[in-house]
């Protein structure tokens, strides 16, 4: 059984639910998230509460069951409160900028590197630090993997693009011969 699918998810009056066959619209202000469950689960909305359930007892089913309720409450964490990540660039000249929607990252390649920042997702550079800040959890993950796949921390001296919250273990160099 699962533990996540029968937590409620409990939505704040600010946010507008539509239900229209198997897809849930949350909206609050300009921004708009819809949910397809795709006729996997059941649901019900009373009270400012969602509610998930299974349509059946098996497997798959029950997968779906906690999946469609955690992407439903990512979904109304993003409107309420919105995601962060946070990159750190490490490397000698090194750097990046935000020039209107496009990321101009500078990573020791022969070239400078445009990212065009997707609709809903804003940058902050600040020194060698680059905040990711949207309202959609899976679009933040995708970018900021992206960008960190451009140049990955190497093991040595840590050089390249990391998450914040990340470890880079450290290897050894050469040891001269005596």
């Amino acid at each position: 059984m699962s533990r996540i699918g029968k937590k409620p998810v409990s939505v704040p009056s600010e946010i507008k639910v539509a239900i229209n066959g198997d897809e849930i619209t949350f909206e609050k202000g300009k921004i708009k998230e819809v949910l397809d469950t795709k006729g996997n689960v059941d649901f019900s909305f009373e009270d400012n509460t969602l509610t998930f359930a299974t349509k059946s007892d098996d497997r798959k089913d029950r997968a779906f069951w906690g999946t469609y309720r955690a992407l439903a409450a990512n979904i109304v964490t993003g409107l309420t409160t919105g995601y962060t990540r946070q990159l750190e660039i490490n490397g000698v000249g090194y750097r990046a900028a935000v020039k209107g929607k496009v990321l101009n990252l500078q990573l020791g390649h022969s070239h400078d590197i445009n990212y065009p920042l997707p609709e809903g997702l804003e940058a902050v550079v600040e020194k060698n630090v680059i905040t990711l800040k949207s309202h959609n959890k899976q679009t933040l993950g995708q970018v900021a993997s992206e960008i960190r796949a451009f140049r990955p921390p190497e093991p040595y001296k840590g050089k390249g693009v990391k998450y914040m919250d990340e470890h880079i273990v450290r290897k050894a160099g050469k040891t001269a011969k005596k």
